[in-house]
């Protein structure tokens, strides 16, 4: 056998080229689909270091779990209303009759190995998913992120919140067990006091009158299938925009309407991101393992007969919970129909209101200042008082509205009659967020004449002298008391492609700026 003959390792190794294997695989699919352009585009996006972007990843990534621990409860969960007689594994309900769906859910939980874990894990992910967009929302809409070009995105975003309500409405009504029926039969009603179409609707979705025998499966379907479609569908745009748009990023150094400092997706982004995946998998996973959620075992099965006393919705329905229930009984009979106004309303009225100022401001604002512009650049929100001021009022209103959703424990625990708590609630609902408003709007007045607002402080250290006298100096600085960026490094228009070395695999230049050099 000659010497040509002979392949070792290295000689395996070295024919495949700098990049192996992979290099291979991506040098075949550029050939067929022109690939490396948009890669590099892709690769090359710049990220900004700023810690307040990473809440939309939380979101992103409690979505990735949600979708993960969904497909393992989706194979357990028996989406039906039959009633069957529980031999299962908790004790305390053997002999009772129970619903199909409640039963799977139970099973779930004592039976199937790992499984108490997973069910947990995918409520605390849904709530932490809808969570960190509220959070996310707000940082775009305090920082004014959501102003041209990106109106689009704010919309997607809002969206994605609404339906990211209903998603966990829907989910936490399908173990059909006496908490959740009691939230289904809120919906039932809310559904039908809307006029002329209400009695349809709820005819439709329920197959009959409450509670009917079809709602489950059907919110089954609704719960894995469409609105997950949807909402990938809508990240998907979401992400796509980003790229292309550029993300924004706050004032500094070196930094302007036209570009955009921070770290590149490869290697330094993608390493943190991956970092950050793990890290809210293991926070879901904690939460799971430790902090018991929805134990639908102590509440039974659903009995349209039973209700139950001091249980809330999940959080993010609390707000619509306390408008319904401080709420005068108002209703209008006319032209042949009855229109519950307590429930349609607080229920149905008001938040389409809510969303529909989110939705518009954007547009409300622009008519307002007359600004027409491109914006990369964020603002401080002590900078924009009135928009801040309106954010903090409207954060107000939805946070009293959430703790208007306790009033019959809180009447309970005060030793005070229901009547005088409810009374409490409705003046506060609107005395509250005039108050935050003002507060707010006065003091990002007072911030802005404030020189060094927002920068660290360094302390000082007092001596006093033999004589008696008293004196300050500054501290020696600390390390983290001055945030120092590095300088912007502006990504060439065209990549030096010249390698080194004489060899038969030659390894790319090194740029003198540190730029990334690949092959166009």
């Amino acid at each position: 056998m000659s010497d040509t003959a002979i392949r070792t390792k290295r000689s395996v190794r070295e024919s495949k080229g700098p990049f192996g294997s992979v290099g291979k695989v991506v040098g075949e699919l550029d050939e067929r689909f022109g690939v490396a352009k948009g890669g590099r585009i892709f690769l090359d996006k710049i990220f900004p270091d700023h810690w307040s972007f990473m809440l939309g990843e939380i979101a992103l990534y409690s979505f990735v779990v949600l979708l993960a621990t969904g497909v393992f409860l989706t194979l357990f969960f028996v989406p039906s209303t039959n009633q069957i007689i529980y031999h299962g594994s908790y004790a305390p309900l053997r002999g009772q009759r129970v619903s199909e769906a409640y039963a799977s859910t139970v099973n779930i939980s004592f039976s199937v190995r790992g499984g108490m874990l997973i069910r947990q894990m995918h409520h605390w992910a849904a709530d932490i998913f809808t969570g960190s967009i509220i959070v996310h929302m707000a940082r775009i809409f305090f920082t004014g992120a959501f102003r041209k070009p990106r109106e689009l995105n704010w919309t997607i975003g809002l969206s994605m919140l609404i339906l990211a309500i209903f998603e966990g409405f829907i989910g936490y009504s399908l173990p059909d067990d006496l908490i959740s029926g009691t939230g289904l039969r809120i919906g039932y009603s809310i559904a039908e006091s809307i006029p002329f179409v209400g009695s349809y609707l709820v005819s439709f979705l329920w197959g009959g009158t409450f509670p009917g025998n079809i709602i489950i499966p059907r919110f089954f379907i609704i719960h894995v299938l469409i609105i997950p479609l949807v909402l990938l569908g809508l990240i998907s745009v979401h992400l796509i925009l980003l790229v292309r748009q550029k993300h924004t990023q706050f004032a500094g150094e070196g930094r302007t309407e036209h570009n955009v400092v921070g770290s590149p997706m490869f290697p330094t982004f993608m390493a943190k991101t991956t970092g950050f995946l793990f890290m809210v998998a293991a926070a879901s996973a904690l939460l799971g393992a430790f902090a018991q959620i929805n134990p639908i075992w102590q509440f039974g099965s659903y009995d349209p007969s039973k209700i139950s006393y001091a249980v809330q919705p999940d959080w993010y329905m609390g707000w619509l919970d306390g408008a319904l229930r401080i709420m005068p009984s108002w209703e209008f009979a006319g032209v042949g129909h009855t229109v519950p106004l307590e429930v349609f309303l607080p229920a149905v009225v008001f938040p389409g209101l809510i969303f529909t100022i989110c939705f518009i401001w954007p547009s409300l604002e622009r008519r307002f200042t007359g600004d027409n512009e491109l914006h990369n650049l964020l603002d401080r929100p002590r900078d924009r008082p009135k928009r801040t001021a309106a954010g903090a009022a409207m954060v107000a209103l939805l946070f009293t509205l959430f703790a208007a959703s306790s009033t019959d424990v809180m009447a309970n625990f005060f030793h005070v009659s229901l009547n005088a708590t409810l009374w409490f609630f409705r003046i506060a609902v609107i005395v509250v967020p005039i108050i935050a408003g003002l507060v707010t709007y006065q003091l990002c007045r007072e911030m802005q004449g404030v020189h060094g607002i927002g920068k660290r402080k360094r302390s000082v250290i007092v001596r006093r002298s033999a004589a008696g006298e008293y004196s300050t100096v500054p501290s020696p600085p600390l390390a983290d008391d001055e945030r120092t960026d590095l300088d912007p490094e502006p990504v060439p228009a065209r990549i030096d492609i010249e390698p080194l070395g004489d060899g038969p695999v030659r390894q790319p230049a090194s740029s003198p700026t540190g730029v990334r050099q690949v092959t166009r």
